[in-house]
């Protein structure tokens, strides 16, 4: 995709679901932003495996929403705004979701 082909792309998942689908995709940004989808030890915001516990329930809805297709284009879009270190963080966070394998 190219910059102005992935601003303007809409999600693969029902119209009616597109608006909570763009405000879950923009919580993963402020999630990696600010924090990070992976830890070193796990409490808080992260499970025993240290992945954060929000992106992982994230991750579920999407799945319901648009499956592995849905799950895909947030996470392309998490490589544009975040980069690919914090892409890879996102995938192993995902793992076993769904279809999603790290």
């Amino acid at each position: 995709m190219s910059f102005l082909s992935d601003l303007f792309a809409k999600p693969p998942c029902p119209p009616h679901s597109r608006e909570e689908v763009n405000r879950l995709i923009e919580e993963l940004i402020v999630i990696g932003k600010k924090e990070d989808y992976l830890s070193e030890t796990p409490g808080g915001s992260y499970n025993m495996q240290c992945r954060h516990i929000r992106t992982r329930e994230i991750g579920k809805r999407l799945n319901q929403i648009g499956g592995w297709e849905l799950m895909e284009f947030a996470s392309y879009r998490i490589r544009r705004k975040l980069g690919k270190n914090m892409f890879d963080h996102l995938e192993y966070a995902w793992s076993e979701i769904g279809k999603w394998l790290a």
